[in-house]
């Protein structure tokens, strides 16, 4: 049971983590008790957007991976599992993290959602969620691509990129789209959304914040759901990485 005295922070913190009391209760209780308010109770009250609880978990689990926070991972894991994200989510979270923090991060990762997924009898591998092959991955992907971000955009990428480095471009279309973006489990709303999750916890990149906000414009996600992710983000990542966020979402999504 949570420490706090908050109702709505003890009622969240134990749909949870059910029956689990955490050691900290004990030896940090004043700590406990106003994380436990701020991350369960006071940013969930501020959320507007009909962000689930699902959802909302998605989001933390990659920015907790953006993060190398595997304790905390090994934790979040489960009470996710637990409360309504599937297997299938949780593997593409971590494979679809790959492409924005690199495979030295996310292994460990791995590792522990098959812990997590095999001590809940689930057996392994899980279904195939690819839609593509060696030989269409990269059409396909570039196709993904231009949807995601905007034909005249990628077009432009292509033109202005050297001759000797055209091959990042050719990388981003056939794997980063083409081996991850085609994938079912996550539909491309959440993944655009788990981007951006990645990439703002992950920080130092500014520059692709900005372009994924305008693609989450693009897939029919608003202003107000990107808001709604730095929410329920801040607690895991801290207010540095979460204003830097916020100040991209404010240059390429201004208020109305």
């Amino acid at each position: 049971m949570s420490p706090s005295s908050n109702d709505a922070a003890r009622a969240e913190h134990d749909a949870l983590f059910p029956g689990r009391t955490s050691d900290l209760a004990r030896t940090d209780p004043e700590f406990v008790a106003f994380f436990d308010d701020f991350a369960f109770a006071e940013t969930l009250e501020a959320v507007t957007a009909g962000l689930d609880r699902t959802d909302r978990l998605i989001y933390q689990l990659g920015a907790v991976i953006a993060v190398g926070a595997i304790s905390e991972y090994r934790v979040l894991v489960r009470a996710a599992l637990d409360t309504g994200v599937t297997p299938v989510q949780v593997k593409e979270i971590v494979y679809q993290a790959t492409a924005y923090v690199g495979v030295a991060r996310v292994l460990d990762f791995l590792h522990a959602t098959n812990d997590a997924l095999t001590s809940r009898g689930v057996a392994l591998p899980l279904e195939g969620q690819s839609t593509t092959t060696p030989e269409t991955r990269r059409a396909e992907g570039l196709a993904r691509q231009k949807e995601i971000v905007g034909s005249d955009v990628v077009d432009g990428l292509y033109a202005g990129t050297p001759s000797d480095a055209r091959r990042f471009q050719e990388f981003l279309s056939a794997n980063c789209f083409g081996d991850y973006y085609t994938r079912t489990g996550l539909d491309v709303r959440q993944r655009e959304l788990l981007t951006f999750s990645l990439l703002v916890a992950l920080g130092g990149a500014d520059g692709q914040v900005k372009g994924h906000v305008t693609a989450n414009l693009t897939v029919g996600n608003t202003r107000a759901h990107l808001l709604d992710v730095l929410t329920v983000l801040l607690p895991f990542i801290g207010y540095p990485r979460t204003l830097n966020g916020l100040a991209v979402v404010n240059e390429a999504s201004p208020a109305a």
